[in-house]
């Protein structure tokens, strides 16, 4: 069994706690040392209360959903003799309400960009093969409920 830890710290910086006028900036730690200045998205919390700027939950669970493919995606291209020069991926993800109108991701779409070197390209349907396999073995996409498309370019 593997194990993976963060850290999550908000402090109180007002008096407007128990109106609900306080900030709800806070950071997220990781076990290398990095720190990522976190906050509510701004669609869901209203500046002042949240900032636009540093990453929200919603970005990071598109984002971990994306990279987990684009690392399997690499990983079995990889042990393939294919040479992966380039990935880009503009993920989207989509909220909705569920039965009960609590909002959630319904869906993710993965568009990744993929760039390849080296002789011999691989055929349009050797990509969409690695990519169904990496979506297959994605251990983020295993553990979620919502849909994930990956719709290559």
């Amino acid at each position: 069994m593997s194990e993976y830890r963060a850290t999550i710290e908000w402090e109180n910086k007002g008096e407007g706690f128990l109106t609900g006028k306080y900030s709800r900036e806070h950071t997220w730690a990781f076990d290398g040392g990095m720190r990522v200045a976190a906050s509510p998205s701004p669609l869901k919390v209203p500046v002042p209360y949240s900032n636009p700027a540093f990453v929200d939950p919603e970005e990071a669970f598109v984002a971990s959903v994306s990279s987990c493919h684009m690392l399997t995606f690499i990983y079995l291209a990889s042990q393939r003799g294919i040479l992966i020069e380039r990935y880009i991926d503009e993920a989207m993800g989509y909220m909705t309400p569920n039965e009960k109108g609590i909002p959630w991701f319904s869906l993710v779409v993965l568009n990744p960009k993929i760039i390849i070197g080296g002789a011999g390209s691989p055929s349009t349907g050797e990509i969409e093969s690695l990519h169904h396999l990496a979506h297959e073995q994605c251990y983020i996409a295993n553990s979620i409920k919502s849909e994930v498309r990956v719709i290559p370019a």
